[in-house]
C-alpha cells in the first residue's frame, strides 16, 4: 500500500513552508514516527515524521517552498524494514510446535550477535536535532553516539569538540584546493547562492514594514549598573542553589519595564489600523538569536511574575529557541519587546519596533566608563539604553519619561518593589 506524506497544517496564517533538509534519503526503509525531514515556517522550525513503516520515496527536494497539504513523500508500506519483517514472521508463525523425538532444538543466537542486532537500527549514528545543529556549526565528524541504540547526542558532540581527532575539509576547500584550511587566500572569487528561508523572508518583510509604516524615533539614556551587579554578586550563588537558574539582568529589566508600562499605558499599546488597543497586562517579548534567525518568544503576564519565575521562563524560552523547539503560540502576541544586543558586544544601537507594538527597549554592553558622581570623577559599569517608539502613538515627553523611570528603578533596585521610591509609596506621594 502506498501512503502520501503531506505538509501538515502549521497555523491559521501560514500558507507555505520551506523544506529545510531531508534527514532520510530516497529509498530508505523507515520506521513509524521516525523523523523524515525538517520544515521552516514564517515563525518556527518543525519536524515531519513517518506515519507508517515502509520504503521512503522522496517527492519534494531540499529548499523547496511547499503549500500546506502538498505531497512531500510517499511510503510503500508493503516493503518493511528488517525488524518489522521479523516481527511479522513471528506473528504469522506463532503456532505451537509438536514435541516429537525428531524435533531439533531451535538454534539460539549468541550474546554477541544479539547485541549487534539490538545496536544497529535506524537510530544508530543518527544525531538528535540539537546534535545535528552543533555538527553543522562545528564541522566535527562523528559516526556513532552514546544515546539509545547508538544515537548521537549533544554530549557526544561536546566531547568530540574537546578532543578533535582531525578537522574535516569544508565544501569550499574541496572545490578549491588552493585554499588553506580555515583561511581564504587573497584573489579568490568564489561565491554561492542559497534560497532565502521562510523564516528569513518573514523577518525581512516584518522589519521593512516596520520601517516604512511607523514614525519611528529613538531616545537614549544610560544607567549605572553597579547596584544591580552588587546584588547579583551577593545573591547569585544562593539564588542558583535554591531555584536552579542563574540570576541574570533580564529579570531586573523585565520588572522595571512592567512597572513603567503600568505607569505609561500608551507605551504598552498596539495599533490596529486606525484603532489603538490598550492592554492591562504586560506580555514581554524577548528577542532571541537562533541559528535560523531572530525570534521573539513571549513571557505572558510578566507583571504578575516574580524574579524567579521570570528567570525560569527566560531560560526555558532561550533553550527552546536554540533547539528550534519554540511553538507558534509561544511566539505570538506580545505588547512590548526587550532586545539585548549587549551579549554580542553592541555598545549602542537603534532597535526596530516589533509591529504592531509601538515601542522596543534595547539593552547594550556594560562597559566601565568615567562619570561625574557627587562632584567626583569615578569609574562605573555603565550601559546605554535605547527606546525606539512610534511617534504617532507616543509623544517625546512620554517616551523620555518612560526611559528615565526604568533608569531610576535599575539604579535604585528597591524601587522595583513598587515601581517608585518605597517611602513615596508609603506616604502616597
Amino acid at each position: 500500500m502506498i501512503i502520501e506524506i503531506k505538509v501538515p497544517v502549521v497555523g491559521e496564517t501560514i500558507n507555505e513552508v520551506t523544506l529545510a533538509k531531508w534527514l532520510k534519503k530516497d529509498g530508505d526503509l523507515v520506521h513509524r514516527d521516525e523523523i523524515l525531514c525538517e520544515f521552516e515556517s514564517e515563525k518556527a522550525t518543525f519536524e515531519l515524521s513517518a506515519e507508517q513503516a515502509g520504503k521512503l520515496s522522496v517527492v519534494a527536494t531540499d529548499k523547496a517552498v511547499l503549500k500546506i497539504g502538498e505531497v512531500v513523500a510517499r511510503i510503500d508500506t508493503s516493503i518493511l524494514p528488517e525488524e518489522k519483517k521479523e516481527e511479522s514472521k513471528r506473528v504469522d508463525t506463532k503456532t505451537e510446535i509438536p514435541k516429537t523425538e525428531t524435533t531439533q532444538p531451535i538454534p539460539v543466537l549468541s550474546v554477541e550477535k544479539t547485541e549487534t542486532i539490538v545496536e544497529k537500527n535506524y537510530a544508530t549514528g543518527t544525531p538528535s536535532p540539537a546534535a545535528a545543529k552543533m555538527i553543522r556549526e562545528s564541522g566535527v565528524e562523528i559516526n556513532s553516539g552514546s544515546g539509545k541504540s547508538g544515537r548521537i547526542t549533544k554530549a557526544d558532540i561536546l566531547a568530540a569538540i574537546k578532543n578533535p581527532k582531525h578537522k574535516p575539509e569544508t565544501q569550499l576547500e574541496t572545490q578549491n584546493p588552493k585554499l588553506e584550511t580555515g583561511f581564504t587566500k587573497l584573489g579568490t572569487r568564489l561565491e554561492r547562492r542559497e534560497q532565502m528561508s521562510s523564516l528569513r523572508k518573514a523577518v525581512s518583510k516584518h522589519l521593512v514594514t516596520a520601517k516604512n509604516q511607523t514614525a519611528m524615533l529613538t531616545t537614549f539614556n544610560e544607567v549605572d549598573m553597579k547596584p544591580i551587579m552588587d546584588i547579583r554578586n551577593q545573591f547569585k550563588d544562593a539564588f542558583k542553589e535554591k531555584h536552579g537558574v542563574n540570576l541574570g539582568f533580564m529579570s531586573f529589566f523585565a520588572k522595571a519595564v512592567c512597572n513603567a508600562l503600568q505607569e505609561f499605558p500608551a507605551v504598552n499599546a498596539s495599533l490596529d489600523g486606525d484603532e489603538i488597543i490598550y492592554h492591562d497586562y504586560c506580555d514581554i517579548s524577548i528577542a532571541v538569536s537562533t541559528p535560523k534567525g531572530l525570534v521573539v518568544p513571549v513571557i505572558r503576564n510578566a507583571e504578575s511574575l516574580s524574579m524567579v519565575e521570570i528567570e525560569m521562563k527566560v531560560a526555558e524560552l532561550a533553550k527552546k529557541g536554540r533547539d528550534n523547539k519554540l511553538s507558534l503560540e509561544e511566539m505570538t502576541g506580545g505588547t512590548f519587546t526587550i532586545s539585548n544586543g549587549g551579549v554580542f558586544g553592541s555598545l549602542m544601537s537603534t532597535p526596530i519596533i516589533n509591529i504592531p507594538q509601538v515601542a522596543i527597549l534595547g539593552m547594550h554592553k556594560i562597559q566601565e566608563r568615567p562619570i561625574a558622581l557627587n562632584g567626583q570623577v569615578v569609574i562605573r559599569p555603565m550601559m546605554y539604553l535605547a527606546l525606539s517608539y512610534d511617534h504617532r502613538m507616543i509623544d517625546g515627553k512620554e517616551s523620555v519619561t518612560f526611559l528615565v523611570r526604568i533608569k531610576e528603578q535599575l539604579e535604585n533596585p528597591s524601587h522595583l518593589l513598587f515601581g517608585q521610591d518605597p517611602m513615596k509609596y508609603l506616604l502616597d506621594l
